[in-house]
């Protein structure tokens, strides 16, 4: 068993904990200053607003995914390799490379939404009203990949504090434009909100780009496409990954405004977004320096385990306790984030909950095949998830209607887990710690608690229990982060996150 109390471990923790709270930080602003703008829609334009914003950001995402062709994850692969093997010579080709493919694939999604604008609004909504909507979308699509492609550079060389700052920057110069456009324009100021997001992450992400120092290169457009082999050999398998993801979500979409209507879809944007609201704050905080750090180790398979391991550790520490406090409060959350109209989202953010407590887990290890750059096992694995989403979806809205969809996702988390921890243990050796086994089952016993007792018991008695299981949760895991780390990690914590806009990179 992997001792994990030893100095290099400690070393670690501390690391995963400096990088979550800096990146933690920065994202929980800009996600209050997106429910600021949720809250604004559902107040103005109801579930029917909030269900066409979904609408229109599964369009933009799943055009961004075909066009994007996987450049920024593979952009920040091998700067990382790059970065790892102090090679200056391949760094400066890989991002000059990085940039032009970018803008080239920044221009190619633009000319294919314009040009099926027309179609898709047809195919989403059964008419033709939305196709100018949807036209406008193809400049996000554009400014969206040159941000991408200058994000991957921050993000491979690990300046944590720059992606912290140009990402609270970017989300509040967007939501201080995009509330007037709402409340003047109505549903139509939807889509200049999501153009003035995407215009702010540009600017703010080329600004800290040019903070960093990397050796010119002479690099021709001919040796440019040779440079980019590498890029899109990794990039098209996570694109096609990514693609089934997008395309599934935006299925589940039009099946439920088809069948349900544009209410029923903002009910299901509402309990999507807020079962990993809190989740999503803390594993894209840790994949910030995670994925580079896994990248320069991908070699070294005891290596990779390690830091698997103690990322799965601290992701459990510090998600579950508010996974159960949003899955005890769920009424009172959707009622605050949005309306009493979006009540019915309850049923089916509890079951969601479950699957994002699994995820909290298989997050971690299945970033192990895009370190490994195995991006034929990557793209099985989505297939068969995505696939097996669809699926569960289909027989859970046919027998149990709307909630199906949330029973769907916990059965497809819970697929997902089984493949990839078999995946990863054959292929690369890799073998959950004791620790983990031990904090996972201490977790899933908490998470059932708290998932059954409202159906069992009464509104009060069951708030007080649940309320009891979530504080001894969050207890238990403050008291592990401190044996750890030492207390003495705190203030050295905080005194980081202050630096963030100061310094502009973790050393």
């Amino acid at each position: 068993m992997q001792d994990y109390t030893d100095n290099k471990s400690i070393k670690s923790y501390k690391q995963i904990l400096k990088s979550t709270f800096i990146m933690g930080g920065s994202s929980i602003i800009v996600t209050l200053l997106g429910i600021v703008r949720t809250k604004i829609i559902a107040l103005i334009l109801g579930p029917t607003g909030v269900g066409l914003t979904g609408i229109y950001m599964s369009i933009t995402s799943l055009v961004s995914t075909i066009s994007g062709m996987g450049i920024r994850e593979s952009g920040v692969q091998q700067i990382a390799g790059a970065l790892g093997t102090d090679d200056q010579i391949r760094m400066s080709r890989t991002v000059r490379t990085l940039r032009r493919t970018a803008l080239i694939s920044g221009s190619v999604g633009l000319f294919l939404l314009l040009f099926m604008s027309g179609s898709i609004s047809r195919l989403t909504f059964g008419n033709s009203e939305h196709t100018y909507d949807i036209a406008l979308l193809s400049i996000a699509i554009f400014l969206g990949a040159v941000s991408g492609g200058q994000t991957a550079l921050i993000q491979g060389m690990r300046r944590v504090s720059d992606l912290a700052k140009l990402s609270m920057l970017g989300a509040l110069a967007g939501t201080a434009f995009s509330i007037p456009l709402i409340y003047y324009l109505g549903e139509r100021g939807i889509v200049y909100t999501l153009l003035i997001v995407s215009a702010t992450g540009t600017l703010t992400s080329w600004w800290y780009c040019k903070k960093i120092e990397v050796p010119v290169a002479k690099l021709n457009w001919r040796d440019s496409f040779s440079e980019a082999q590498p890029l899109l050999k990794l990039g098209l398998a996570l694109m096609l990954g990514w693609l089934l993801t997008v395309c599934t979500q935006y299925i589940l979409r039009v099946f439920v405004v088809r069948y349900y209507g544009l209410s029923a879809a903002g009910i299901y944007q509402a309990s999507t977004t807020l079962s990993t609201i809190y989740v999503s704050v803390i594993l894209n905080a840790m994949l910030t320096d995670y994925y580079p750090r896994l990248s320069a180790a991908a070699a070294d398979n005891s290596k990779c385990k390690s830091l698997i391991n103690d990322q799965v550790e601290i992701g459990l520490l510090l998600a579950v306790p508010g996974i159960l406090a949003i899955m005890t409060f769920a009424p009172f959350v959707i009622s605050i984030f949005y309306s009493s109209r979006f009540l019915p989202a309850v049923d089916i953010l509890r079951w969601q909950i479950l699957g994002v407590v699994l995820q909290v887990v298989t997050w971690p290890m299945g970033f192990m095949l895009r370190a490994k750059a195995d991006g034929q096992l990557f793209f099985w694995t989505e297939f068969f998830a995505n696939s097996m989403h669809l699926g569960l979806a289909w027989l859970g809205i046919t027998y149990f209607g709307l909630i199906g969809i949330g029973m769907a996702f916990f059965g497809m988390s819970l697929s997902y887990w089984v493949l990839i921890y078999w995946i990863i243990r054959r292929n690369y050796e890799f073998t959950l710690s004791i620790v983990n086994i031990r904090l996972m089952s201490i977790f899933a016993f908490a998470t059932g608690i708290v998932f059954i007792t409202p159906y069992y018991a009464s509104k009060n008695p069951s708030l007080l229990i649940n309320i009891g299981v979530a504080i001894a949760a969050g207890t238990y895991s403050l008291r592990i982060l401190f044996n750890k780390v030492g207390t003495d990690m705190t203030p050295g914590i905080l005194l980081k996150f202050k630096s963030v806009f100061i310094t502009s990179k973790i050393q």
